[in-house]
């Protein structure tokens, strides 16, 4: 009995080095992420937008690759900050790639899709208004609002099913946005006010990446989770 005391009592450094370089280390990095995490969102409130991405980011680096529904979430919120953060282009790539994968992994949560596909819309709308005011062709900007139009569309297609009034009414006003903007004649656009987040940004298509929008009116409507109003106006 006194020997099977002393290996056991042997054996507890090792035991506590195991939890510390296994388990310990994964709960260490999930605290870690919370933290960040929790920081990311008060700075979103305060509209710190630059320092939210940089606080997602460093969150995302202390998840596993077996936490993906976290990873879906945070990099979701990441690219809502970078369209808040005249990080439109990028912002919208991102937010593609998200719903491709979502879109193939039968676990993911179904809010999220959603939510990534309205966000999803909403770069994609504002990208068209960029394009224009860029002085892009038909053929450049027509496959973006249209494919904002379709996300558009089946939003408020599953609102419906779902018997959800609120989100029903609020992506058909985001659906007749986008007909609108696609109908509109550019100089009526031209008069409007830009959206902010739309504001410094550059559609990625531009010969000087980077130039800031010709407009500077000020804008404070519509979010990153918000549809967009062709007036100038969040819905």
């Amino acid at each position: 009995m006194r020997t099977f005391l002393v290996l056991c009592w042997l054996t507890i450094p090792f035991l506590a080095w195991a939890y510390h370089v296994g388990p310990g280390q994964q709960k260490m990095k999930l605290d870690e992420a919370g933290q960040f995490l929790t920081q990311a969102s008060l700075a979103s409130k305060a509209e710190d937008f630059e320092n939210a991405k940089t606080l997602y980011t460093q969150a995302l680096a202390k998840l596993s690759d077996e936490q993906k529904n976290e990873s879906y979430e945070i990099r979701l919120a990441l690219a809502k900050s970078q369209v808040e953060s005249n990080q439109l282009p990028e912002a919208r790539a991102g937010l593609e790639a998200l719903l491709n994968e979502l879109e193939k992994d039968s676990s993911a949560d179904g809010k999220v899709i959603d939510g990534t596909r309205d966000a999803l819309a909403n770069a994609q709308y504002y990208m068209t208004w960029l394009m224009r005011l860029e002085g892009k062709p038909a053929e450049a900007w027509e496959p973006e609002i249209e494919a904002s139009r379709q996300h558009y569309r089946l939003l408020a297609e599953s609102a419906e099913k779902a018997g959800d009034t609120k989100k029903l009414e609020l992506h058909q006003h985001d659906l007749e946005a986008a007909i609108r903007l696609a109908r509109m004649d550019l100089s009526a656009l031209q008069a409007l006010k830009i959206p902010s987040q739309c504001k410094g940004c550059c559609s990625g298509q531009c010969k000087k990446p980077g130039k800031p929008s010709p407009r500077k009116s000020e804008n404070k409507g519509g979010g990153a989770n918000t549809g967009p109003l062709p007036d100038g106006t969040g819905s």
